[in-house]
């Protein structure tokens, strides 16, 4: 390989390696992953959960902080999602943004 084709080959391997970086307000791509498997895991549980109406409730995850959000009966129901978010393993943080109907 000649001096030219390695500069080149460090190039594209460096441009890679930013395109996958995290920045404030976007996530890299294992966070992405990360996050998406925390909002499974969150929902999952929402759904067992005989307490919390899971279909009425959103999930969002962003760098590991949780955001719940929708409309419940009851404060028990909404405080009992954000408890079963926290729960979840890799969980920052919670959002609590559920209102009561």
């Amino acid at each position: 390989m000649n001096q030219i084709s390695k500069i080149a080959a460090s190039l594209i391997v460096g441009l890679t390696l930013v395109g996958c970086a995290a920045t404030a307000k976007q996530e890299s791509s294992g966070e992405y992953f990360d996050d998406t498997t925390i909002t499974t895991k969150v929902k999952a549980a929402l759904l067992k959960d005989p307490t919390v109406s899971g279909l009425a409730v959103n999930v969002e995850t962003f760098k590991g902080t949780v955001q719940v959000s929708g409309f419940v009966k009851t404060a028990v129901e909404r405080a009992r999602a954000a408890e079963l978010a926290r729960t979840v393993p890799g969980v920052k943080q919670v959002k609590n943004d559920i209102l009561i109907r």
